[in-house]
């Protein structure tokens, strides 16, 4: 009995510490990409360019970590195969305030997206070892509570820039600081969990194939994405249309993920009550994003991109018992999924 409120206790840690490494992480890249697209525009990039770079920046952050997933299960780094991923993550965001042109810039938004690929299999893999002891939707919703709450002040950090008449270089310049709390954050779950595989309890999911409701979930989250815009083209059009002035578009990005705090957790205890109609609840309020961001207001971007904060975690809780075990963790996790959805986006 001690020993499970040990391994409880062990395995929260674990889930916070990655939760405070994600909050500076999101606070880093969130904050940056609610200023993506209006720097692209001022360094004369087209909404061509802008959408494109962002749709194949989400097919190399999805296609990819099939990728890093195999690596990491071959070779069993999974803590290096971290660090490269967050290390390529984080710095691309504060090296945006040195590219002089929209091509430079254009490359450190697809290199961001790369290093989150690299490293989101390895982390998402080492945090299913703890769903077993707290339940895989609060697993997931704690730590993605603690993304968002990063995801919100980085945006509010960039329009306070903004509001102050700093630039968008120097925006990018002080998100160096978020990166460094991130890898630090970092640095001490790797020094205190060394073995997160030690926190598991219970029995891992037997091998087995595919099954037909895995890939017909494939498909549905393919048409899922396929659906969604990114913000970089949202905040592109809000800019160059003038209908909000600079500084209000990365606040309307806070908003949106302000709400996906409360959302993750209220939906992550729902999604372990009752799995399917949280989860359809979810992708019906983010399906609202789309039609709703393009029609012209800024309180209807808004109400758009808030309805769109519902679609977090529980949507596809990456956990040993509810993913087929045919593959190694850190593969299976994103194998088919990823690839489809990345395609998606990239259309």
């Amino acid at each position: 009995m001690a020993g499970s409120r040990l391994g409880s206790s062990a395995a929260l840690n674990f889930v916070l510490t990655m939760g405070v490494v994600n909050l500076f992480g999101d606070m880093t890249y969130e904050g940056g990409g609610a200023i993506n697209g209006q720097f692209m525009a001022s360094l004369g990039a087209s909404a061509a360019v802008v959408s494109m770079t962002a749709g194949l920046g989400e097919f190399l952050g999805y296609s990819l970590r099939s990728v890093s997933g195999y690596i990491a299960d071959r070779t069993g780094r999974y803590w290096l195969v971290t660090f490269v991923g967050y290390a390529i993550n984080l710095l691309a965001v504060p090296a945006m305030a040195l590219a002089g042109n929209w091509q430079v810039a254009a490359l450190l938004i697809l290199a961001e997206r790369i290093g989150r690929a690299i490293r989101k299999p390895t982390v998402e893999a080492m945090l299913s070892y703890t769903t077993g002891t707290h339940g895989k939707g609060w697993v997931y919703a704690v730590n993605t509570a603690l993304d968002e709450t990063g995801a919100t002040l980085g945006p509010l950090i960039m329009a306070l820039v903004l509001l102050w008449h700093g630039d968008y270089r120097t925006g990018y310049a002080l998100l160096l600081t978020s990166s460094v709390l991130s890898l630090g954050a970092l640095a001490v779950a790797r020094i205190n969990f060394p073995v997160p595989s030690r926190l598991e309890e219970g029995r891992t999911a037997q091998p087995g194939g595919l099954s037909r409701s895995y890939w017909l979930y494939m498909v549905a989250a393919a048409c899922f994405a396929a659906g969604l815009i990114s913000y970089e083209l949202v905040a592109y059009h809000l800019a160059t249309a003038k209908i909000v002035t600079e500084q209000w578009i990365p606040v309307l990005l806070a908003f949106s993920t302000g709400c996906g705090v409360i959302a993750s957790l209220v939906l992550g205890k729902l999604y372990d009550k009752a799995a399917l109609p949280t989860l359809l609840a979810a992708v019906f309020l983010s399906s609202l994003v789309s039609p709703f961001a393009f029609l012209g207001s800024s309180r209807r971007s808004s109400q758009a991109w808030c309805s769109g904060a519902s679609d977090m975690q529980p949507r596809t809780p990456c956990s040993r018992r509810s993913w087929p075990a045919c593959c190694p963790r850190a593969n299976a996790i994103w194998l088919s999924v990823s690839f489809m959805r990345g395609m998606a986006w990239a259309g």
